[in-house]
């Protein structure tokens, strides 16, 4: 008999007293290290083939697993394993700190304590990852429950669905938050479907209760199933909102805590589908629920103390705000046609003219006898005003990496899991695009850098007569460009790294500027407006919203740049930063001003293979950093890089001039035009739609749709509406809509005529037409649904007249009664052994 069997048996005999040391057991028996994970599906093979073979395993390990969890505290489990807390940083950094010399008291009732105890190795987060998924869904379809358990899976449904309760409430929250608000005024015309979802939650786990009477601890098959469909619709349209939200972006800004918001709502969303999945009938949609919450509960409970883990979640929501905020102004180092191939190369050109004269006042700095800070200061100066002049003279530096490189390779990424090494292939051509363009921006500095610095050179000396600099001088600056006996390279990957940060940088005041309203802020400054024109005004507003980030980003990269040098000397570490742009000024310099005596054709070849090389290592470090920052935006995994290297080595073999030269054919993409801008989709406006009627109210409580051609009857008439057919949770109707008619005139007419008219209602109406326009009134829901009772409304106001559903209003009264029904306390949960 094999070991598996043995503990099945085992389980079996304990199902009505479990204890967690017995599933334990089985999960050692099954578990597989990182050297064998081949071994991983032919032990859950193994385990599948036993039970295959003796059914009463399959209802004994269900039952045990399910009275055991019923011992312990589950909400938790469904409303805060795998979604991100609201929790500051360096607060949960000092409590993870804090662990480490006086440990956290364990939540000795929690569910996430008892897979700590079960999963308690590091690797088996990855040794479940390489169990096939066909094996997972035949394992979890041979756990069957017996009638003699219902008991125990009412118990787990009534927690599931006080989860779908807490988590709907969190959204409506998280919707309704008001810098979230402030970010979107407009969202308050969308504030429909944050309270929608929550009346529909409350009316899917009072149906559903009732219609598998779980408050009398079983679990019927009802002959109609509850539907979840409206439940989804209107999580659906939730999303939409958020998706709206992120689209703006571009437009509002964004903080770090905004995009812990809009983190926390999506997940939230997700985790009330995946929970309503999980009570479904659908035995498919049931068992992958289960799959993926088992998955997200093993992945928090490992790594729940882990300070690696929270600076990995930090960063990443770092990399998501820094992708999805990319500037609408400043600056683009990506091309794809030959237009904007020769745009990159005369900007370039620009930049390369004065980068020359940047680097003969760096030089000419060198013989001030001036103090370590005062050089600091002096280099810094010459660096960053240089650069922010660049910029304001439309020109650029090369090897730069701005925020809006990151955004524009997330871009290509979608969200969707699955699909990501796919779209690898879309971002492999992206990155040939985004090398070629630098390679020209590379050729645009060194072209004018290196003949302008050579006629500064040669001017000096017709003028004063002496060099202008020592012979010493000009064999340091060539030397320091030699890659094999000097730190070159280093210094280079350094210059790569403040690249990149200058870019961040840059993206970070860009969305400064737009989330605090500077431009428009300005225009209103006191001093300012008794000072300038008001056209003036304008125009210095516009400026500075448009360009402090890139002005930022220039200046305190020319910080970095003039005062790595010095703060090394102080610290005796030997870094300097070394870039394309400037050493092929200094080869200029050096070699024009260097003795006869000194010069060979070997010097040359060294000094102009370094300069090739910092080059290099100034592109490879800061690319390498942007496309980092945008793939770990979008989760793409380290061993899909692997397959990215493969497709751009790949494109360097067989089309190597598309690096050099722009392709016949440009490539498209769905969000960079051929200029390197960011296409931006804006839904706010409506194209081509008309507004709906001010008396359309939306809501879900009927089971009908409002067409255009019944509004004015309504409007005008004293109109009950009858049903044929009561409302029933069973049809997945998109929206549902009642008519209300504010005007005095039907107020009117309502009290004059007393008759009845019967009316047929169609479903002219389209659901995107619906959705796709501001809500014009607030909804009015009961207490426990969204019905609108008609009685009450007319005694409120003059006039509006409703549609309601009576057979929906019947169902609420059961369902009222159901909410007040107190679930069993779950007894005190056996202590874990240690």
């Amino acid at each position: 008999m094999s070991e598996i069997k043995r503990i099945l048996q085992q389980i079996t005999a304990l199902s009505d007293v479990p204890e967690p040391s017995v599933l334990k057991r089985l999960i050692d028996e099954l578990r597989v290290t990182d050297k064998k994970p081949a071994l991983a599906n032919q032990k859950i093979q193994a385990l599948i083939d036993i039970l295959q073979q003796h059914p009463e395993y399959g209802d004994g390990l269900a039952s045990f697993v399910l009275k055991l969890i019923t011992e312990y505290r589950q909400i938790a489990l469904y409303t805060d394993t795998g979604i991100m807390s609201d929790q500051g940083f360096f607060s949960s950094l000092r409590r993870l700190i804090g662990h480490r010399f006086l440990p956290l008291l364990p939540q000795e009732d929690s569910v996430v304590e008892l897979v700590s105890y079960l999963f308690d190795k590091s690797t088996d987060e990855r040794w479940l990852a390489h169990i096939d998924k066909d094996k997972w869904d035949t394992l979890v379809a041979l756990l069957q429950i017996k009638e003699e358990h219902l008991d125990l899976v009412a118990t787990a449904k009534n927690s599931i669905l006080n989860a779908i309760i807490i988590l709907s409430y969190r959204v409506s929250g998280i919707g309704l938050h008001p810098e979230l608000m402030e970010s979107y005024p407009q969202i308050l015309n969308y504030s429909a479907s944050f309270v929608a979802q929550n009346q529909e939650a409350v009316l899917f786990v009072n149906q559903y209760r009732q219609a598998h009477e779980l408050d009398t601890l079983t679990d019927i098959t009802p002959e109609k199933a509850v539907d979840a469909a409206p439940l989804l619709v209107m999580l659906e349209q939730c999303e939409e909102v958020v998706a709206t939200v992120r689209k703006r972006i571009y437009k509002t800004g964004i903080s770090i805590r905004l995009t812990n918001m809009m983190m926390r709502l999506e997940q939230s969303l997700q985790r009330i589908r995946i929970l309503t999945e999980l009570v479904s009938d659908v035995d498919h949609k049931r068992d992958g629920a289960i799959i993926e919450l088992i998955q997200s509960l093993i992945s928090t409970a490992s790594r729940r103390y882990s300070i690696g883990y929270l600076i990995d979640n930090n960063t990443k929501l770092l990399s998501k705000k820094v992708t999805e905020n990319a500037s609408r102004v400043g600056e683009h180092y990506i091309s794809t046609d030959k237009a904007g191939y020769k745009k990159m190369f005369k900007k370039a050109s620009i930049g390369g003219f004065f980068i020359a004269f940047m680097a003969t006042l760096k030089i000419s700095a060198y013989h001030l006898a001036i103090a370590p800070m005062g050089r600091a200061f002096i280099n810094s100066m010459i660096y960053g005003l240089g650069f922010v002049f660049i910029h304001v003279v439309h020109g650029t530096v090369a090897t730069k990496q701005p925020a809006m490189t990151a955004a524009a390779i997330a871009s290509t990424i979608s969200d969707g899991s699955g699909k990501k090494s796919h779209q690898l292939t879309k971002l492999s051509e992206l990155v040939v695009d985004i090398l070629r363009t630098q390679f020209i921006a590379i050729m645009g500095n060194i072209m004018l850098a290196i003949p302008v610095a050579l006629l500064i050179s040669f001017a000096w000396w017709q003028y004063s007569g002496v060099p202008m600099i020592d012979p010493d001088k000009a064999a340091s600056l060539l030397h320091d460009l030699d890659p094999f006996r000097s730190l070159a390279l280093p210094h280079a990957a350094i210059a790569g790294v403040y690249l990149f940060l200058s870019g961040l940088i840059a993206g970070y005041y860009d969305n400064l500027a737009v989330y605090n309203h500077i431009g428009a802020r300005i225009q209103r400054h006191k001093l300012l407006k008794f000072v300038l024109p008001k056209s003036w005004l304008i125009r210095l507003g516009d400026f500075v919203e448009a360009n402090l980030g890139a002005i930022m980003g220039n200046f305190l990269f020319g910080v970095f740049l003039g005062s790595t040098a010095t703060i090394g000397f102080i610290f005796g570490l030997p870094i300097d930063i070394r870039h394309i742009a400037f050493a092929s000024a200094n080869l200029a310099h050096g070699l024009f001003n260097l003795p006869a005596a000194d010069m060979s054709w070997g010097l040359i070849a060294i000094s102009i293979l370094g300069v090739a090389l910092i080059g290099i290592v100034n592109l490879m470090v800061s690319f390498s950093l942007a496309l980092f920052v945008a793939l770990r935006s979008k989760e793409v995994r380290f061993f899909e890089w692997s397959r990215l290297t493969r497709l751009v080595f790949g494109h360097v073999i067989s089309h190597p001039s598309d690096f050099f030269w722009p392709r016949p054919k440009p490539m498209s993409y769905a969000r960079i035009d051929r200029q390197g801008h960011m296409i931006f989709e804006d839904n706010s406006a409506q194209k081509g739609k008309q507004a709906l009627p001010s008396n359309y109210v939306i809501r879900r409580l009927s089971d009908v749709k409002i067409s255009p051609e019944v509004v004015q009857s309504v409007a005008q008439e004293n109109t009950d509406i009858h049903y044929n057919n009561p409302a029933s949770a069973t049809q997945a109707d998109v929206t549902r809509a009642s008519v209300q008619n504010n005007t005095q005139n039907t107020a009117q007419h309502t009290g004059a005529n007393n008759s009845k008219k019967v009316i047929d209602l169609d479903d002219g109406l389209r659901d995107e037409e619906l959705n796709s326009v501001p809500y014009a009134n607030d909804i009015q829901y009961e207490r426990m649904t969204k019905a609108l009772d008609s009685e009450n409304l007319e005694s409120e106001t003059s006039g509006p007249k409703t549609v309601t559903s009576k057979s929906a209003a019947q169902s609420d009264e059961k369902a009222v009664g159901n909410a007040k029904s107190p679930l069993p306390k779950p007894k005190k949960p056996p202590k874990l052994p240690n």
